[in-house]
């Protein structure tokens, strides 16, 4: 059996920067703070550091009670920002996702920095969610290689067996997908459909290198193979 673990943003989406634009506004809305005048980065990171720097950015206390006041907003705000950003699904990906989880060798999982609630949101509201059986997300890490443990951990949970991580393939658009993937011992595809170069991701060295998911006959050689 063979496990693929999609990242969201920037991998199966553009969301149009509707998450940035719901933490942007949940701040706002919470903690009477406006949008900070440089950008916090979001790419690649987990929704628990990105709010980390957001509150360090805003002098707001990082605790469980804010922590609580915040995301519960977020969630409100983000199917609006979805709504109204003109996101898109990404090249090839509704093709991709549909034909592997057709396939009885195939379980398909999410690895993502977002907050399940919000992966769920995002998700959803282009009519992806249903593929996905199981996931890591971002709700307690500010790591992303614990994400990746807590993915295939999942994995392990929702088959009900060992998976074996050389039968496990990480999809992403940064570097921090490519290093996550290795944390775990599996295998790496980089695809350049976020901020990141293909030079850029070449450098990190995953297993195979796409611009896009509209080509992805080396991903489907790699899981007959």
């Amino acid at each position: 059996m063979k496990i693929c673990l999609f990242d969201i943003d920037g991998t199966l989406i553009s969301s149009g920067g509707a998450g940035r634009a719901a933490f942007y506004a949940a701040l706002e809305a919470e903690f009477d703070r406006p949008a900070p005048h440089r950008e916090i980065a979001f790419s690649g990171r987990t929704d628990r550091a990105i709010l980390s720097d957001l509150f360090a950015r805003h002098d707001v206390e990082h605790s469980e009670e804010n922590i609580r006041r915040f995301f519960p907003t977020y969630l409100k705000v983000l199917p609006q920002m979805l709504s109204s950003r003109g996101g898109v699904v990404l090249p090839g990906v509704e093709s991709l996702v549909a034909d592997l989880a057709g396939r009885p060798d195939v379980e398909l999982g999410l690895l993502t920095g977002n907050i399940q609630a919000g992966a769920k949101a995002k998700l959803g509201h282009y009519g992806l969610f249903d593929y996905f059986r199981f996931g890591g997300f971002g709700d307690q890490h500010f790591s992303r290689d614990l994400v990746a443990a807590d993915a295939l951990a999942a994995a392990r949970a929702a088959l009900g067996r060992d998976v074996d991580p050389r039968q496990v393939w990480v999809i992403g658009d940064t570097p921090l997908d490519v290093s996550c993937a290795r944390s775990i011992g599996a295998h790496a595809v980089a695809v350049a459909t976020g901020i990141h170069t293909l030079a850029e991701l070449a450098a990190t060295g995953p297993d195979l290198l796409l611009a896009d998911l509209g080509d992805a006959e080396p991903l489907l050689q790699a899981l007959n193979g």
